[in-house]
């Protein structure tokens, strides 16, 4: 077929801008391609990333059973078939509560026994922390804060966290939980949302707070040496001010905390309680403390605690501090304790508006709130102890 130079000419031209479309059109990305092996090492990863909700279900799953406490009762050590009848399982859920507590003592919560003819299970640490119904000196029973932990409730709302991260919002910004819900953990609004999720929060709270109280007593103890009295903010019941006055009978303890709380509480002579808002007043005392409570709080509200905190204090010539026990951030410990610190702050992220704070952050609000100096006491595991000085 014959082709005019005018169809050759026009043809050339479309060819040319052609080529010159395909250039300036957007290259696909590209990706480094893992080795085999790594790419076997990332699946394996993906799966246990992926599926970790599962080992805090079984963990909920065998609070929920009592296994914990069945071992304990079983002399701290079981076998499979001993268990189940402790449990009143049906036998034929034998081996699905074996795979159970298979994955249960590859994650730590109870431990292997030794004898290599019969698999047994035994009590551990953390198991230990489970048990329910045991009466002894720092035995804070931690079941209610695995079981809010994992409730329905906290756990939708962190199923809410794109949604969250996407919303443009003015003012102060809620957390995920309030945004999902409607209401916020440790407000009034909470027992209209859920009466028996707030009970279980504050429960789970308070045993969450108080544990671990004895060592601070043991490690800590001249940081109660000569104080003639002391407010525990948010102090509860008076757990950890009944546990400061039979250790130091010379401190005067006051409990601060909201009408809620204290008009529950059967006064005993031994602490003084007071209804009140921190944020509002702090009753006057030589030292006040702050167990595991600024950290619910976003820096803004810290700041206005630690000055109502400053102003019932004397100087640090008189005495006075504020006592501070709250998570530090530290990159610095083992690689789980570190994690626990994270995974923390990823519950005040999702629940609250406050976050866990490096010695650095925590500098910044002692600053901001008007204290000349501070010291950190001592540390112990995740926690530290802080003095700070008006």
């Amino acid at each position: 077929m014959h082709i005019d130079q005018s169809q050759a000419d026009q043809r050339h031209k479309e060819n040319i801008h052609s080529r010159e479309r395909r250039a300036m059109a957007p290259q696909a990305p590209t990706i480094e391609v893992p080795t085999d092996a790594e790419l076997l090492q990332a699946q394996a990863d993906l799966w246990r990333h992926s599926l970790y909700y599962l080992a805090s279900m079984g963990l909920r799953c065998a609070v929920q059973l009592g296994i914990p406490t069945a071992i304990h009762n079983l002399g701290g050590v079981t076998s499979l078939p001993d268990l189940l009848t402790a449990l009143s399982l049906p036998p034929s859920k034998q081996p699905f509560l074996g795979r159970l507590m298979r994955v249960l003592v590859t994650s730590g919560v109870f431990a292997a026994g030794n004898d290599s003819e019969v698999e047994l299970f035994r009590l551990n640490p953390l198991s230990r922390i489970l048990v329910d119904g045991v009466a002894a000196d720092d035995h804070h029973i931690q079941t209610s804060f695995v079981l809010a932990a994992t409730s329905p409730h906290y756990t939708e709302a962190a199923l809410g966290l794109a949604d969250w991260f996407r919303k443009e919002v003015v003012g102060p910004v809620p957390s995920p939980f309030e945004d999902v819900h409607g209401a916020a953990l440790f407000d009034e609004s909470m027992a209209l949302l859920d009466k028996d999720l707030d009970a279980l929060a504050n429960d789970a709270l308070a045993a969450h707070d108080n544990l671990g109280i004895g060592t601070i007593m043991r490690e800590c103890h001249d940081l109660f040496k000569g104080l003639e009295s002391l407010t525990d903010c948010c102090g509860g019941d008076g757990t950890t001010a009944r546990a400061i006055t039979k250790a130091h009978p010379h401190v005067k303890c006051t409990v601060l905390d909201l009408p809620k709380v204290i008009d529950k509480v059967q006064s005993d002579g031994v602490v003084n309680y007071v209804a009140g808002d921190l944020f509002h007043t702090v009753p006057k005392s030589q030292a006040v403390m702050l167990k595991l409570v600024l950290h619910h709080s976003s820096d803004e509200d810290c700041v206005k605690i630690l000055s109502q905190c400053r102003s019932a204090i004397p100087s640090r010539v008189e005495g006075g501090k504020v006592i501070i026990i709250d998570i530090v951030v530290d990159p610095s410990l083992e690689p789980i304790m570190f994690e626990a610190q994270l995974l923390m702050d990823m519950v005040m992220l999702v629940n609250t508006r406050g976050r866990q704070r490096d010695e650095n952050d925590w500098r910044e609000l002692f600053m901001k709130a008007g204290f000349s100096d501070y010291k950190i006491v001592k540390k112990l595991g995740a926690r530290g102890v802080f003095e700070v000085y008006k």
